[in-house]
């Protein structure tokens, strides 16, 4: 079925910055919207950026300006770049399929990876 694995987090000082990744897979996964989510335990989820297929791009007001999300449909791979990270940026970040040409909800999720981000 649908593949999604990231990779690319671990452990960074505050204003440091990462680049998560996330290789999809399937012929037809430039036409999908992909999306980055976050969790932290005991909070409530809270979706981190999206991308459509015409690299339109949305963020959280809480991540803006400061992450950016890409992708490269020749990799199949979505990008998340963070930078100038901050304590409360600590969470497992899962890369997410939405539909056809918009991420209008999230439909398959990757396995997740942990970003830390303390002093």
């Amino acid at each position: 079925q649908v593949q999604l694995v990231e990779s690319g987090g671990g452990s960074v000082h505050p204003g440091g910055s990462l680049r998560l990744s996330c290789v999809g897979s399937g012929s037809l996964f430039q036409f999908y919207g992909m999306g980055w989510y976050r969790q932290v335990p005991g909070k409530q989820r809270e979706l981190v950026a999206t991308i459509d297929t015409t690299v339109n791009t949305n963020y959280a007001d809480s991540v803006k300006g400061r992450f950016a999300i890409s992708r490269d449909n020749e990799k199949k791979t979505v990008y998340l770049h963070m930078n100038n990270l901050k304590p409360e940026d600590t969470a497992v970040y899962y890369c997410v399929r939405g539909g056809w040409g918009q991420f209008n909800e999230p439909l398959y999720w990757g396995q997740g990876t942990q970003v830390t981000v303390s002093s």
